[in-house]
């Protein structure tokens, strides 16, 4: 009597594109290239203290319709160009989202809206998008979620964030230390910062571990560390955390970590209460903390779309309304660009002798 011992749950397997494929079919171009090393450069300046701007990565909380994500990116880049005195903009294009229980995974896992799951059509047409934004002009950011996707799209990536869900992940934290960017690494749901303070430690030390290379081969992944790792403070249990004591509490923890005092303020998720709608005002208390002399602020995150709220998605995807998040709620364009512009006149004149 013989009986199966692996894959039993398994329905099936099907080889993939390899991230050398995938290069192939999609090159990066050489402007993309000068845009994300521009990226790069400029926010690990901002961390250094080089630079003294902060940077704002700011759109929409996931990328479901790619028209829509080129028409925000061609208005985010006109407004980067306003403010790049003061203020650094970076688009959020998130492909992969976290669930809770279930639910629409994101633009890489079912690019269809329709549970099919063609996941390498994801790949394409995420690589595609990513190097077309970057041919605008505008540096990209990402959630770290898969640790197999960096190999196919990492290159064209400025800055990469580690989820609340995450970051306590040990998984995530080897793979963020040989990320080749700035990583921001959430606090717990729970409001703690335990886990992030932890993680910021861990990511900048070498790590060995399982991965795949850039032929798909299973591989031993060897790292040097990543000196550019920061706290994100996203509010969790209920309660926001950007308030000055808050802020004044992260200090006190990265420096008894002997970690660098950066941080950025999610104005999402627990930090407006879940309601889109309060996130400029998150945005006016970490600008007025800068104003009377706040010095660990480097950045923000806004979730902001062409219109505001979010929908779900239908059985009949042609009924979904334009420019509106099919995930967490957003703040419209409109408020997004007030916002913006009251931020960089209120900073122009103090950021430089910061």
């Amino acid at each position: 009597m013989s009986a199966e011992l692996d894959n039993i749950n398994v329905a099936s397997q099907e080889l993939l594109i390899t991230p050398a494929q995938l290069k192939q079919d999609i090159p990066l171009t050489e402007k993309a290239k000068e845009v994300v090393t521009e990226g790069r450069e400029t926010i690990n300046n901002i961390l250094d203290r080089k630079d003294k701007r902060i940077f704002l990565v700011v759109g929409p909380c996931s990328i479901h319709d790619i028209d829509a994500a080129k028409d925000y990116a061609l208005r985010l880049k006109e407004l980067a160009d306003k403010v790049s005195d003061t203020i650094y903009l970076v688009m959020r294009v998130y492909f992969e989202k976290p669930r809770t229980t279930i639910g629409w995974k994101g633009l890489i896992n079912d690019p269809h809206l329709n549970d099919s799951f063609e996941i390498e059509d994801g790949l394409h047409i995420g690589r595609k998008l990513l190097i077309d934004i970057a041919e605008i002009g505008l540096p990209t950011a990402t959630e770290a979620l898969d640790p197999i996707s960096p190999q196919y799209l990492q290159d064209t990536i400025s800055w990469s964030a580690i989820g609340a869900r995450t970051t306590e992940s040990q998984t995530h934290r080897e793979m963020s230390s040989g990320l080749s960017v700035a990583i921001g690494f959430k606090n717990g749901t729970d409001g703690g910062l335990g886990v992030a303070i932890n993680a910021l430690g861990s990511v900048a030390h070498p790590h060995s571990f399982l991965g795949i290379n850039h032929e798909g081969q299973c591989s031993i992944v060897r790292t040097k560390g990543n000196p550019y790792a920061h706290v994100v403070l996203r509010g969790g249990g209920g309660k926001p955390n950007y308030d000055s004591v808050n802020v004044a509490l992260c200090e006190q923890a990265l420096e008894k970590a002997n970690l660098a005092s950066n941080i950025m303020i999610d104005c999402s998720h627990a930090n407006s209460n879940k309601d889109p709608a309060l996130q400029p005002l998150v945005m006016q208390d970490a600008t007025n903390q800068i104003i009377d002399g706040n010095k660990s602020i480097i950045g923000l995150m806004i979730e902001s779309n062409i219109n505001f709220g979010n929908q779900s998605i239908p059985e009949n995807l042609e009924e979904l309304e334009y420019g509106v998040s099919v995930t967490d709620g957003c703040i419209d364009w409109e408020t997004t660009e007030k916002a913006i512009l009251d931020m960089h006149a209120k900073l122009k004149d103090v950021l430089p002798t910061r």
